[in-house]
């Protein structure tokens, strides 16, 4: 990160806690740990040791001379089990040991362990969903569950940091509004991310990165290659990520007869994912505020994604332009106007661009989370 920023009055100690270091939350947490440890912050990281692959490592390496406080990991499982007791008592440990101002928990296990394991009156509690349980089912037994969940814990909870308005609705329609203050808080990318990516000789049609599991919208998609291919309209497919459903995808690339036309990469940094197809396809079923829009569009990469979650916080003006979650026959009428009309999309590029640029700066996003905590602190001290 570029800021260089000298120590503030009264720097704080602030320990993030979340599952798994993979995707968009981790991205979040990083940038976040890189612009409070620039700003002259004490940052500290607990995550999960069984998930993120070597591409986690790397990431945390990096950024481990910026974690002044460390970085512990630990097994958290994805759903609730006995090893939730040991992790909670590990961040327990932690909170005591280093005493400090801010515990911000990210996604739904993350900020149950920071909730549970940090007594009130020791730190603020800080809980952005990043989706997570906003995306169960009120009527379904796991629904059911993690809402009840939600809504015990959100007495535990002095800071609820929304990364869109989406969620903070979201939240406040299933789990009720929160009597702890509430900012929303948009995720931003850097000015380095701006920079056009070149494509490869070989690149497809179109391009996926993200996780595999079903509300990716992953099998939209592929079904959505499948009728334009019997139209006449033969388009080749890259699929970047990796993900409970993976196999399941690449079973029903094969029944629809696409295995001539889809490859599938596994998870690789989203910029240099962005060089393996033309025009990027978000077909997700549910969303909060997703980075990876955000850097599809600073690349100035054509884009065609759905109305899901805050993705038409993220388009504004040109929301209109996005698709109805979940309908294939809609996102295959919209690839073939995008392959027929590649002028018009590279319009609608370089305008979501623009907007990108003045209204999701990650420097903002930095800047806006530490005059939420210090809010919550001066609140939580009176």
């Amino acid at each position: 990160m570029a800021v260089n920023m000298s120590a503030p009055d009264n720097p704080l100690k602030i320990l993030h806690v979340f599952r798994s270091p993979v995707g968009g939350l981790f991205r979040h947490v990083v940038d976040l740990a890189e612009g409070q440890s620039a700003r002259g912050h004490q940052v500290g990281l607990v995550t999960d040791s069984t998930t993120g692959g070597a591409q986690a490592e790397d990431t945390l390496r990096r950024i481990s001379d910026r974690c002044v406080l460390g970085i512990t990991r630990m097994p958290m499982g994805r759903h609730i089990g006995l090893g939730d007791v040991m992790a909670v008592r590990h961040v327990a440990s932690r909170v005591a040991a280093i005493n400090p101002d801010v515990v911000h928990g990210h996604g739904a296990k993350g900020a149950a362990y920071s909730r549970l394991a940090t007594p009130r009156g020791r730190a603020i509690r800080v809980y952005t969903p990043h989706g997570g349980t906003l995306h169960y089912r009120p009527g379904s037994p796991a629904g059911l569950l993690y809402i009840t969940l939600e809504k015990i814990l959100r007495a535990r909870t002095e800071l609820f940091l929304f990364e869109s308005d989406f969620a903070q609705q979201s939240f406040s329609d299933l789990i009720g509004t929160p009597a702890a203050i509430v900012r929303v808080v948009r995720n931003g990318v850097s000015e380095q991310e701006f920079q056009d990516v070149p494509l490869d000789p070989d690149a497809s049609d179109l391009l996926y990165i993200g996780e595999l599991r079903d509300i990716k919208g992953v099998d939209v998609l592929l079904q959505a290659l499948a009728s334009l291919r019997q139209s006449g309209l033969r388009l080749t497919a890259t699929i970047v990520g990796d993900g409970p459903d993976r196999g399941t995808l690449h079973d029903r690339a094969g029944r629809l007869g696409l295995n001539d036309a889809v490859r599938f990469h596994k998870p690789m940094p989203a910029r240099k994912a962005f060089a393996l197809g033309r025009l990027v396809v978000v077909p997700s079923r549910k969303e909060s505020l997703p980075y990876i829009v955000l850097e599809i569009a600073a690349a100035g990469k054509p884009l065609v994604a759905t109305r899901a979650g805050g993705i038409p916080e993220i388009f504004g003006p040109q929301s209109g332009l996005l698709i109805a979650p979940g309908d294939s026959a809609a996102l295959a009428d919209t690839l073939r106007q995008a392959i027929n009309h590649p002028e018009s999309m590279g319009v609608n590029a370089r305008l979501l661009q623009q907007r990108i640029r003045t209204t999701f700066s990650v420097n903002d996003m930095v800047e806006n989370g530490i005059a939420a905590y210090r809010t919550a602190i001066a609140a939580n001290k009176s």
